[in-house]
């Protein structure tokens, strides 16, 4: 029994692809390059032209694999030779015929595939055209992206049958003309003399001549004009016995049809001996349709859909191209401030008016020979190439941030935004894209510490930095690894009597050198990272356990307040996760709270808004988190289901809290008490800060009641047998 599957004509299959004569076979460019369409058309890292032969597969074909052939089992290309249509595994690792291949579990480690099997004029499949990722694509592809698959596997087959057209003309004119009858494509044959001898149905339908008409014609009947004299020496060349530039090779050439049109051909000519006579063979396909499909491919991969300047992979390969050229080059980063706000207040489709009119004033305001790019978002390129004047880049960064302040018109309505740049120079030396951009970028972290609105050059002394965001995104994921997160726990006390109404949970990290660091030291870099979400959902869960056990042995009311990452909205199942983590630890929907920031809520996603209102359902809290300090509305609070409003510990505690702080405070007391919300304040430190906010606030967080404390000190001091704080707030 075959340790794979078998087609239930297999024998002919086999013979069918013998007779291609491709097994073993070396590279070929016509195939090489359907290859590399494949790989920029659909942005994977693997394609191949697959031969799937008795017990392997031979790759004739292949870019981003080293190999040149695998063993049939296991394969994927075996299974798309059984049927006549696309296969797509979207996650390998989810599938059982290929989860324990070695393609799979072994470098290259594949995850998707894609193959459009390669079928013969009489119905065999012998192959297939395919493509790979090292990334799961859950949405497989689309309906055109399937036809745009099967319409490459069809140019490999054509290619394959000029391949076999030219084995065939040693074999007589019987079995060209017969081949050359039922040809996709047009074949042309000629004497030494340029007089047509044969002409196909394809060749009548593409140039307009019937068969009758063009046999006995010269040539160039389907020539341009301006083409003639280098077709003639060609020509002549050839009959000589001399090397010429077409012969042999495939070719993009324009044509002539009956009516003076021109159009692009792609075309292959061959040249033999027949009788002791001169003959020529083309073979001829019109490529309009593919020219404009990969030029629309082309545009599609190197311009931003939105405001049509260059995107990012544009943006790379023109620096690399400079960089390689040991040229001078200037990069100016930008990034709009205050645009977030535009989307929150008037919607994402004025937010794109705004990006394509900013990218618009760019595009004018750059430098001949500049380059204008949007990385996506908010954030946009300027490359001068040829110029590393470090006064003249930053001149024309103050330019740019000056032509995107100027006022927006929006219909009836002015809009305002700013803008940040970071500003790097490469003389004419030895430098790399990558460097450049990261210099810039540097810049502008630097420029939007400083305040915004204004540009800042690279300098050596900002290279620190740089280090020290590299160095901690590695060490999360270390930490990770090796366990070295851990949760924290302070206080959160009722303000009227001193009892311990439930903790904050705040995570620390146990770093192996620097000791115990705060959130400050790496909680942005870690929510920015690819483990934001397993890491948001161990604090989660880890939170309940503990809470559902102080409730146990004490402290029955207790409520646990959780930190949400704005990843964990992203994620989509967060109401879910969170279903599943109650009903695994045990903790009612009362005894947790969820608290979100306000720059999350403010994105004011419908994804967002339907998450909370889901998580509200299973009773959980909802808290708005250092309130008071950003733009919030009154919109929010009506529009997004909060439960309680916290305090930001600047009206408490901070530097110079006066009268005016706690007018601010009792003003927001009033505002949640309007809307049905709960207050609480943080930061209070000290006993006057306690009996202050006790007129406005159910509950208090700080010092004053405790820091930040491991499970076990908190075990210890709030959840034994005596439940209330030490201290009375009097």
């Amino acid at each position: 029994m075959s340790p794979h599957p078998v087609a239930a004509d297999e024998a002919d299959r086999i013979f069918a692809l013998k007779s291609y004569r491709v097994l073993d076979t070396p590279p070929e460019e016509g195939l090489d390059t359907i290859v590399r369409l494949a790989r920029r058309s659909f942005g994977v890292p693997i394609a191949l032209v697959s031969f799937v032969a008795e017990d392997r597969q031979f790759f004739k074909a292949r870019i981003g694999l080293d190999v040149c052939g695998s063993a049939r089992e296991g394969s994927f290309c075996t299974h798309t030779i059984l049927g006549r249509d696309v296969m797509v595994v979207p996650d390998a690792t989810l599938d059982e015929r290929f989860r324990q291949s070695s393609l799979v579990t072994e470098e290259p480690r594949i995850r998707f595939y894609a193959g459009a099997p390669l079928v013969t004029g009489n119905g065999f499949v012998i192959g297939a055209l395919c493509i790979k990722d090292v990334v799961p694509r859950p949405h497989g592809l689309s309906a055109d992206e399937r036809l745009s698959l099967l319409d490459l596997a069809a140019l490999v087959m054509d290619k394959l049958e000029i391949r076999r057209l030219s084995a065939a003309e040693a074999d007589g004119r019987r079995r060209f003309d017969a081949v050359a009858g039922s040809s996709a494509d047009a074949i042309v044959c000629a004497n030494g003399a340029n007089r047509i001898l044969s002409w196909n149905g394809t060749a009548e339908r593409m140039f307009g001549y019937t068969a009758e008409e063009a046999v006995g014609q010269l040539l160039n009947i389907i020539i341009p004009e301006q083409f003639w004299p280098r077709h003639e020496e060609g020509l002549r060349r050839a009959v000589a016995g001399l090397p010429t530039k077409l012969v042999g090779t495939l070719v993009t050439v324009p044509a002539l049809r009956r009516d003076g049109t021109e159009f692009p051909i792609e075309l292959s000519l061959s040249h033999w001996m027949e009788g002791g006579e001169h003959r020529f063979g083309a073979i001829a396909r019109d490529i309009t349709g593919r020219l404009d499909y990969e030029a629309r491919l082309k545009y599609a991969a190197e311009y931003d859909a939105l405001t049509d300047l260059a995107n990012r992979t544009l943006l790379t390969s023109r620096l690399v191209a400079v960089a390689e050229g040991a040229r001078a080059a200037s990069l100016i980063f930008l990034d709009l401030d205050g645009f977030k706000d535009v989307n929150d207040s008037l919607g994402h489709a004025a937010g794109d008016e705004v990006l394509k009119a900013i990218a618009g004033r760019l595009h004018d305001a750059v430098p001949e020979g500049g380059l204008a790019c949007r990385l996506g978002g908010d954030e946009f390129v300027i490359v001068v190439d040829g110029s590393a004047d470090p006064m003249v880049a930053s001149a024309l960064a103050d330019r740019l941030i000056s032509e995107i302040e100027r006022p927006l018109e929006l219909g009836e309505r002015s809009v305002y935004v700013g803008a940040s740049a970071g500003v790097a120079v490469s003389p004419a030396e030895t430098w790399t894209a990558s460097s450049l951009l990261e210099e810039a970028d540097l810049a502008l972290y630097r420029a939007k510490s400083d305040g915004k609105g204004r540009a800042r050059l690279y300098t050596q002394e900002l290279r620190p930095t740089a280090q020290t965001r590299t160095s901690v995104s590695s060490g999360i994921r270390q930490a990770w690894e090796r366990g070295e997160f851990e949760l924290h726990y302070q206080p959160q006390v009722r303000l009227a009597d001193g009892f311990v109404a439930g903790a904050e949970a705040l995570i620390r990290w146990n770093h192996p050198e620097r000791g115990t660091l705060a959130p400050a030291a790496f909680l942005s870099t870690l929510e920015n990272s690819l483990l934001a979400v397993p890491v948001s959902e161990w604090i989660l869960r880890t939170a309940c356990e503990q809470a559902a056990s102080w409730r146990a042995s004490g402290l029955p009311g207790f409520r646990i307040g959780v930190n949400l990452f704005a990843a964990q909205f992203r994620a989509g199942d967060l109401a879910a996760v969170v279903e599943r983590v109650l009903g695994e630890t045990g903790l009612p929907g009362s005894g947790l709270e969820l608290e979100i920031t306000e720059n999350t809520i403010l994105r004011n996603e419908s994804r967002i808004d339907a998450t909370l209102r889901e998580l509200r359902e299973l009773g959980v809290g909802i808290a708005f988190d250092d309130y008071g300090t950003g733009y919030a509305s009154l919109t929010m609070l009506k529009d997004f289901p909060v439960t309680r409003l916290k305090i930001d510990r600047s009206f408490v505690s901070g530097p110079g809290c006066g009268d005016g702080d706690r007018m601010i405070v009792e003003a927001i007391s009033r505002l949640a008490h309007g809307f049905g919300l709960e207050v609480i304040a943080e930061g209070i430190e000290t006993a006057e800060q306690a009996r202050n906010m006790r007129s406005y606030c159910l509950e208090g967080q700080g010092y004053l009641f405790g820091r930040p404390m491991t499970t076990s000190d908190f075990t210890c001091k709030y959840a034994s047998e005596v439940n209330r704080v030490p201290r009375r707030v009097a």
